[in-house]
């Protein structure tokens, strides 16, 4: 397995979940990106330290940072290494004098930690080939596009759609940017793709 770099790209509502918001991580080397549906807490972590504003009182992450900083522990690279049923799992990876540990984390928290350390996000290949979404495949030409949340509030009934019409569905929800539900039109062409 390949471990592949990832970059924080766009952290978007969630247009078919209310509440949740579309961390996109992009490959370093590449067109794919890696939607991941987070809480809006947890949205808030990573972008409080994007933005490098600083709360009145340190939030959960912030916590963890100065624990460590107190201990001499330093996270190295965090790690999404599976990915079950849609659910992503991640690892910190952590080091003290010399000694590495794992440290089993959400994707979300695995993630505002990295940008707190200033560490490498990767993922696995098959990750990315999985639930990635390609760009250029999907003909993406100017990915500088505002998302349109009123559109993105309906989400349509893929079931009905032929799998030409989904690929259709594909390029549009990218073009948008609406990557929640590119992934899902993604893993419905997947899933009849693998019934046939």
């Amino acid at each position: 397995m390949n471990k592949i770099e990832l970059e924080i790209s766009d952290i978007a509502p969630s247009g078919s979940t209310s509440g949740a918001y579309a961390l996109v991580l992009s490959e370093s080397n590449g067109n794919r990106k890696l939607p991941i549906v987070i809480g809006g807490h947890e949205a808030q972590a990573i972008a409080i330290e994007l933005e490098k504003m600083t709360p009145s009182r340190p939030l959960t992450h912030d916590l963890f940072k100065s624990f460590s900083n107190a201990f001499t522990i330093d996270v190295e690279e965090v790690i999404i290494y599976n990915l079950i049923e849609g659910i992503f799992f991640a690892k910190v990876i952590a080091i003290q004098d010399g000694r590495s540990a794992e440290i089993d984390a959400r994707t979300s928290d695995a993630v505002a930690l990295a940008v707190r350390f200033h560490c490498p996000i990767y993922c696995y290949d098959f990750i990315l080939d999985t639930a990635g979404v390609d760009a250029d495949e999907a003909g993406i030409e100017d990915e500088d596009q505002e998302i349109d949340i009123e559109e993105l509030t309906a989400p349509a009934n893929d079931t009905e759609l032929s799998i030409d019409d989904l690929e259709k569905q594909l390029a549009m929800a990218i073009e948008k940017e609406d990557y929640e539900r590119a992934s899902n039109i993604r893993d419905e062409i997947n899933r009849r793709k693998g019934q046939s």
